[in-house]
């Protein structure tokens, strides 16, 4: 079985496979009962359609650089998902976005130059294979089962969410309403040693303030502003997982007691 070309895989997949009738007729799919595919990761992408969502959750900024693109953050620094116990459990009833439910299953173009998408998966997730138990990924017949199917529609689904928020992200482009963030949170033990978070882009809320009604009116009733509130609304819950980071121990610090560099 050959894995698909993968010049550079994308976040959580260590390994691509086409999900096939001729190669896995017989395999069926166990449950994901572990995080640790996300244990070590403290940002993770999101769509647009999710930011109503998961702004109640975590805050929603988006990539610098670039083509910047919304994530949802589960930690502050690099590395730390404040989310994930020691056991890779998820133990906090949160919002789970798209991208890490669909691992470890992906649409992917086999052929370069193709538009054309199949369904693959990480085979390194252990999910998939010839079991006794699990559910069946094909028919007798070759025909997927409707399991299958109803994992190429979510999958298909969440394609369809990315070319809304891309066209969300270019919008704000168009508005010129991003700026660098800067995020500064003081420890009650270190009031004159904040931590300071950046590497990150936001909506300028100035600037924000600033369009013209018209434009506003038309952000309202597309239902850019609410996307765009929603992120500005998520904002405070910077503190909220710096404080889940401080309980679990997990704020770093430099040798003098100062608050080291911080990246997200």
């Amino acid at each position: 079985m050959a894995s698909a070309p993968q010049p550079q895989l994308p976040l959580f997949y260590n390994d691509l496979l086409p999900l096939n009738s001729r190669d896995h007729a017989d395999w069926k799919a166990g449950s994901l009962d572990s995080a640790a595919y996300l244990a070590a990761t403290h940002a993770i992408p999101l769509t647009s359609d999710e930011f109503v969502d998961a702004q109640r959750n975590f805050p929603i900024v988006f990539t610098s650089g670039e083509n910047p693109l919304p994530i949802a953050l589960f930690g502050l620094n690099e590395g730390i998902n404040t989310f994930v116990g020691d056991d890779n459990k998820i133990n906090d009833p949160i919002y789970l976005p798209a991208y890490a439910r669909r691992y470890p299953y992906i649409l992917a173009k086999l052929q370069p130059g193709s538009e054309d998408m199949s369904l693959c998966f990480d085979p390194s997730a252990n999910l998939l294979g010839k079991t006794e138990e699990g559910l069946a990924l094909f028919n007798a017949d070759g025909t997927p089962t409707e399991y299958t199917n109803g994992v190429l529609d979510f999958c298909r689904r969440f394609e369809e969410a990315g070319q809304r928020t891309k066209l969300f992200m270019d919008e704000l482009a168009k508005l010129d309403i991003l700026m660098d963030g800067e995020i500064a949170i003081t420890r009650n033990d270190m009031p004159d040693k904040p931590f300071i978070y950046r590497g990150f882009r936001m909506v300028d809320e100035n600037k924000l303030r600033e369009l013209p009604a018209a434009k506003l009116e038309e952000l309202a009733k597309n239902g850019m502003l609410m996307l765009i509130y929603a992120h500005l609304f998520s904002l405070n819950l910077m503190r909220v997982i710096f404080e889940r980071q401080l309980a679990q121990g997990k704020v770093p610090v430099a040798a003098d007691g100062s608050p080291a560099p911080a990246l997200n």
